[in-house]
């Protein structure tokens, strides 16, 4: 069976260790503080291009 894929999105502080302990791996979108909104969206700018190098489509510039 699979596994859920789960983004958690963190305060300007980033995530408790407690929750930072549950995780398999860990990502940072920047080094800087993003608003929430702008964070998500960046995720999922970046979901999309990785979804489409992998369908072969060419890297967008």
């Amino acid at each position: 069976q699979g596994k859920d894929l789960v983004f958690v999105v963190g305060g300007a502080d980033g995530l408790p260790e407690t929750w930072r302990g549950h995780a398999d791996r860990l990502l940072s979108l920047s080094p800087l503080t993003l608003p929430h909104e702008l964070a998500r969206v960046v995720l999922a700018e970046q979901i999309y291009r990785a979804l489409a190098f992998l369908r072969g489509h060419p890297y967008p510039r």
